[in-house]
């Protein structure tokens, strides 16, 4: 059985490579040919054709973890039924490998792809892709969300405070910082505005450049609005740096640590959550539909034929990988806009291409 698993892990393993590397050179392409048009655009400011190819560069762990369920699809099915066209796993059956041995020395192949996964979208994702825009804003301006950037709330035993983040700079200083400070019963009781901030350690900003304006409290006897001006001001407070990308960056982009940690602070400030819930429950579920593809490709080896060319196999693994990617995002947006339950709406793809591999199986192999 070693030397079989060898075998078949040794092509599954060249065949998803060779794959991936077709996908990542046509991605790398696509992207680069539109960079060069910011490059035409930016060039005064300095963004050149350098820079674009390193922005490039960083955007594939993205595009590899995202296309990872694919190209282990792909990669299986043409592994699989190149053996069966050449009868190789025909011999191998007759050794001795039968349907549950060769499912199972698939799946112990798929946790592999689901822990390379994992790691791809959960540390090395994340990182680069904070990286290249960052790198952009160097060049094209700072990162800012639609006319009025970035919205976040913070609620305190004393409190509440609505804080506005205009735009994020390629240091990770913020900019053009609002905060509205509300007491319990939601009389607005100071402004501040702030030039720029830094996140510190603990998780405190360091403004700069402050201006305080203090309102009187309700049923107060003197109405007097006051003015306050600080260079620096510490603002002790709860959101972190990894909330602040979430708001103006994107939240696939997140680790999953990061992630579920932003969606508790958006529900202890009774904020609507949907949107990052279902981001959070996909990055749970997307690397296990490795485990899904690899079932899939199975049946493929016990297709009897000899002659002919396996194009039209490997084809419509192509489609089946495409039809996932496409039922994974419309499933997003509808959960989103029915209000499912974000676990359910993260995980009907993967059931339903559970449901479809385990039916082939047992129709093709099983009964067949």
């Amino acid at each position: 059985m070693k030397t079989i698993r060898r075998l078949i892990y040794g092509e599954v393993l060249s065949a998803v490579a060779y794959v991936t590397l077709g996908f990542l050179s046509l991605f790398f392409f696509f992207d680069l040919v539109e960079e060069i048009q910011t490059v035409g655009r930016y060039a005064a400011t300095g963004y050149s054709l350098a820079h674009a190819l390193v922005f490039v560069a960083l955007l594939i762990p993205s595009h590899l973890y995202e296309l990872a369920p694919i190209a282990v699809l792909i990669g299986t099915i043409f592994v699989m039924a190149r053996l069966a066209q050449s009868s190789e796993f025909t011999i191998l059956r007759t050794s001795g490998l039968g349907p549950w041995r060769a499912l199972r020395s698939l799946l112990i192949l798929g946790v592999g792809f689901v822990v390379l996964t994992f790691a791809l979208g959960d540390y090395l994702s994340p990182v680069a892709d904070r990286a290249a825009q960052l790198l952009k804003a160097r060049y094209t301006g700072r990162i800012t969300v639609g006319q009025t950037g970035a919205w976040l709330k913070e609620k305190q035993d004393y409190g509440q405070y609505a804080v506005n983040v205009g735009q994020l700079a390629s240091d990770g200083v913020l900019h053009d910082i609002r905060v509205f400070e509300f007491d319990n019963r939601g009389y607005l009781q100071s402004i501040m505005q702030a030039n720029s901030a830094e996140i510190s350690d603990d998780e405190a900003w360091q403004l700069q450049q402050v201006k305080r304006t203090e309102f009187p409290a309700e049923g107060a006897s003197i109405a007097r609005i006051d003015h306050l001006q600080w260079d620096t001001l510490r603002w002790p407070n709860h959101l972190s740096a990894e909330m602040v990308s979430a708001a103006l960056l994107k939240p696939e982009r997140m680790r999953t640590l990061d992630l579920f940690q932003y969606v508790q602070h958006l529900q202890s400030n009774a904020q609507d959550a949907q949107r990052y819930e279902i981001q959070f429950w996909r990055k749970v579920f997307y690397p296990l539909s490795c485990l899904v593809m690899v079932v899939l490709a199975l049946p493929f080896a016990y297709l009897h034929f000899r002659a002919g060319s396996i194009t039209t196999y490997v084809f419509g693994g192509v489609l089946a990988g495409i039809s996932f990617f496409l039922l994974n995002n419309v499933f997003g947006y509808i959960g989103t806009l029915q209000n499912w339950q974000p676990w359910l709406a993260a995980a009907l793809p993967g059931l339903i291409y559970s449901v479809l591999s385990l039916s082939a199986f047992g129709w093709l192999v099983l009964r067949r």
